[in-house]
């Protein structure tokens, strides 16, 4: 199943650095996908004749549909599902056989090989049973597994195209007195950008001028946004909020935080969990042991019982069939790529295959509380005053008064409030802001 993705995960590491590469990445994956799937539909439709053709079949189920020339019609259905169901295990038998690694595909090329071989000497004079239908369901079956896990990597592709679309493609360079539009990847380190109010940051960097409060949610799971200022680092793709911000460049965009979280993450793709690398170990012995089981059954009945050699043929190709793994193609890629495709959709992208195989063993868990167990976002809940002559609505309307010129994140959700009631500001005079503690002001001659 390897063999199938090799160029896709060559082009990977440059793609996360180029929108446009990634682009044709996707698309390839795409193209795939649709092949996989086109390939299993066309396998389907002809197995189900080819299954009321065959002799077996209609003996087990005692029915009978056959006519002049039932036989060729079978040979020709079964012919284009080998042909064209086939191609992608006969590929791969190649290709494990230039990299020396047999393993699933090698055992699954040589199982249909074998039966259709054997099947097709038996139409054309040969004595013995045909193993037609046992073929086609075996591409099939195999087929599926391939074609769903195609899909799962995709869904997992699209959440590192996510990722990728997090970093702006424009940024603001300031030359001189003037300030140009240029796309983020032509910038360097010590170039100086501006980042307006509400814009994504275009590049790592250290804040040379301004002070504002960053979202980096995305980025580092912390949803409460950070208050920045002059000297401090930012991260590309974070969103700046109310304040214009200077930043100096301190990484271009290949080297950025956001590209080696990328990087992680699709490497962790491409690794294997134990569990997979058992079932290729396995795969890899399975497929020596039932060509030598083949091998031994056929000499047995030749040499050693004397039978004839369509008997004998039949006995070998039977036990090579059998020990094609349909469960261990299927089981172990598909709870893989389900796993993989589940967690990307809910927001956890794993960089340690491993690791998250093991976390079946977790007894105990911390979490993070804000934007985790909560929705990360500030809101009034509930109001109200201690003094019974004082109205609700006037308390949340003076909190409100104040709150509207500042930029904390607590004030949003206040001022959001507020807004929802649809209350007016009162006029606020001595507005101050202190630091690690809140605000006051005069509203009415009184200090709130």
């Amino acid at each position: 199943m390897e063999h199938q993705h090799t160029e896709l995960k060559n082009m990977e590491h440059s793609n996360h650095s180029n929108p446009k590469m990634g682009m044709m990445h996707h698309d390839h994956h795409k193209m795939m996908i649709e092949d996989f799937k086109r390939r299993f539909y066309v396998t389907l439709l002809l197995t189900i004749p080819v299954m009321l053709l065959s002799p077996m079949i209609q003996k087990w189920f005692d029915f009978d549909f056959s006519f002049s020339g039932s036989i060729y019609v079978l040979f020709s259905l079964s012919s284009v599902v080998f042909v064209y169901g086939g191609f992608p295990f006969l590929k791969g038998l190649v290709d494990e056989f230039n990299q020396r690694t047999f393993g699933m595909m090698t055992l699954i090329a040589i199982a249909i090989t074998v039966a259709y071989a054997y099947s097709v000497a038996t139409v054309f004079g040969l004595q013995g049973m045909d193993f037609f239908w046992e073929l086609c369901t075996l591409i099939l079956i195999m087929l599926l597994g391939h074609w769903i896990e195609m899909k799962s990597i995709a869904g997992a592709s699209r959440e590192l195209e996510l990722l990728v679309q997090l970093l702006p493609s424009s940024a603001h360079l300031i030359k001189g007195e003037m300030t140009h539009e240029v796309k983020v990847d032509s910038l360097n380190i010590g170039d100086l950008i501006l980042i307006k109010p509400g814009e994504k940051i275009g590049a790592d960097g250290t804040i040379s001028d301004g002070e504002s409060y960053v979202n980096e949610s995305m980025l580092t799971g912390e949803s409460v946004p950070v208050k920045k200022q002059t000297g401090q680092k930012v991260i590309a793709g974070s969103i700046n909020g109310n304040g214009s911000l200077k930043v100096s460049v301190t990484h271009p965009s290949k080297d950025s935080y956001l590209a080696s979280v990328i990087k992680l993450v699709n490497d962790a793709q491409k690794t294997k969990s134990k569990t997979q690398l058992l079932a290729d170990k396995a795969a890899r012995i399975l497929t020596i042991v039932a060509l030598a089981a083949g091998i031994s059954t056929f000499f047995y009945w030749w040499s050693i019982a004397n039978e004839s050699l369509a008997f004998a043929m039949e006995r070998m190709v039977t036990v090579i069939v059998i020990c094609c793994p349909h469960a261990l193609g299927l089981a172990v890629p598909l709870v893989v790529a389900k796993s993989t495709s589940l967690s990307a959709k809910h927001g956890l992208l794993i960089k340690n295959r491993t690791a998250f195989e093991n976390s079946r063993k977790v007894t105990t868990v911390i979490f993070d509380k804000t934007g985790t167990l909560t929705y990360g976002n500030f809101n009034v809940i509930r109001y109200g005053s201690f003094n019974t002559s004082v109205n609700d609505e006037l308390i949340l309307q003076m909190a409100f008064s104040l709150e509207q010129n500042s930029e904390h994140p607590i004030a949003t959700g206040i001022v959001k409030k507020a807004n929802v009631r649809k209350l007016n500001p009162l006029p606020v005079s001595e507005f101050k802001a202190i630091t690690g503690q809140g605000i006051t002001g005069i509203i009415n001659n009184s200090k709130v």
